[in-house]
């Protein structure tokens, strides 16, 4: 019971770091301190460092050649691909619309299963994919930022891309996520990750000025690093352990309300008719999709 306790609190404390850290990222990218990818370098980078520095604390595992491939795969569509495309994403749309948009990642999993894994979809989960990406198109089209800089739908593109990024991630580790122990597993992906995002993010890197950094924007570039993504990485595998998935699927829900709720009050975001309908659609289609079937005994 006390175990179940302290995985229901990893958990939660994921989707608090997650919803905290679209206005903390938005804020350092807004204020033109660092731009999307080099601010992925840093993250990337930085959690990789992280994981080495504390993969002592895990098993002495080696990699077996045929799984270096898949490695690869992971890093590009989990870390690579899936970071550089939610931060350019974020650059260009709101923190609610971005949050809401990445809880369709439950949707995407599932007709990526059905293709890939031969899951059957049912004609309730079928509703439910209707009615998340109704939702998703709503909030792109009619969905508008106070910020004139902003380009909504190119945004909302960019964060769907690295939601469908992230579900193909999902499908590329589930058999090496049994294999090898979650540090192991994860100082290798964001080591190859932290290669493959160097092109794209050095010359931006090269162009920061820490310099004009306030106290606040080291906070924000230190919360994203530490707590959303190295944090986030460390308590994940924690909760799946020792939670079942349809437990672990339900606290997704937290993290627009989370994010939406903090971008008010810090001024980031604002609430409008239209985020609301949307969301009421996507939360409703991610429901529909992660819901168990009734078994009817004979």
């Amino acid at each position: 019971m006390k175990t179940r306790y302290w995985a229901l609190l990893a958990v939660f404390f994921v989707q608090v770091f997650y919803g905290l850290n679209y206005t903390f990222a938005k804020d350092v990218m807004a204020g033109g301190f660092i731009k999307p990818f080099g601010f992925i370098l840093i993250r990337v980078g930085g959690t990789a460092l992280l994981f080495w520095l504390i993969s002592f604390l895990g098993p002495k595992e080696k990699i077996e050649k045929k799984d270096f491939k898949t490695f690869v795969f992971a890093a590009l569509f989990g870390v690579a691909a899936n970071m550089l495309l939610f931060f350019k994403g974020l650059e260009y749309t709101t923190p609610i619309h971005a949050s809401v948009i990445m809880i369709t990642a439950p949707i995407i999993v599932l007709i990526l299963s059905s293709f890939y894994l031969q899951e059957k979809i049912t004609n309730i989960k079928v509703l439910g994919i209707i009615f998340g990406f109704a939702g998703a198109a709503v909030l792109s089209i009619y969905g508008k930022s106070a910020n004139p800089a902003d380009n909504v739908l190119l945004g909302n593109i960019m964060v769907f891309l690295n939601a469908t990024s992230y579900s193909i991630y999902i499908i590329i580790v589930k058999k090496l996520t049994l294999k090898y122990h979650p540090l192991t597993f994860i100082k290798w992906l964001f080591l190859f990750g932290f290669f493959m995002v160097i092109p794209f993010g050095y010359h931006e890197f090269t162009t920061i000025d820490f310099s004009s950094f306030t106290n606040y924007i080291w906070f924000c570039v230190a919360f994203v690093v530490i707590c959303a993504t190295f944090g986030t990485y460390l308590l994940n595998p924690l909760g799946l352990k020792y939670l079942k998935a349809s437990t672990v699927t339900v606290f997704i829900y937290m993290q627009p309300l989370i994010a939406g709720i903090f971008a008010i009050i810090m001024k980031t975001d604002s609430l409008t008719s239209i985020k609301l309908l949307a969301s009421s659609l996507i939360f409703l289609g991610v429901y529909l999709v992660t819901k168990k079937p009734k078994v009817i005994n004979a």
